[in-house]
């Protein structure tokens, strides 16, 4: 039996996030394609296929942070979900926010999970492999 790949793009403007994220990453069960896009505007254009991204796969998740340049998450999802070709991709709000605002505008504009980022690695390995263990073993996602 072939282990599936999955792609997932992660919205992050912060090396050592992306560094944790790649770390928490590297013992998945699934092979997985993580991209990086610095910005809520290279995000777009990944998703989009534009200039140098034209060759970029459709992610199976969104990782997204809401503070980010140019584009903030909340401002990059509700593009997503006002874009009928990428509104099905299921996107993840993993930030350090914990204001009640920022969650509650985050699901009213459809965010499928909000997660905050703990401090501690061995948590943040743990809330990865929860991340994992549903998006790609319990939920039926689909097809691109």
């Amino acid at each position: 039996m072939s282990i599936r790949t999955v792609n997932i793009l992660m919205m992050e403007d912060n090396p050592t996030d992306v560094m944790l994220m790649r770390e928490a990453l590297a013992n998945a069960k699934l092979r997985v394609d993580l991209h990086v896009a610095q910005d809520g505007v290279v995000g777009l254009e990944f998703l989009r296929r534009m200039g140098e991204h034209a060759r970029a796969p459709r992610p199976d998740l969104i990782l997204l942070d809401l503070n980010m340049p140019r584009n903030s998450g909340l401002e990059v999802l509700a593009e997503l979900k006002a874009d009928a070709s990428l509104c099905s991709i299921p996107v993840v709000i993993l930030t350090t926010s914990r204001a009640e605002d920022d969650v509650a505008r985050a699901y009213a504009a459809h965010v499928n999970c909000y997660i905050c980022k703990p401090m501690d690695f061995a948590c943040f390995r743990e809330i990865v492999r929860g991340i994992e263990d549903f998006w790609f073993t319990i939920v039926t996602l689909p097809k691109s």
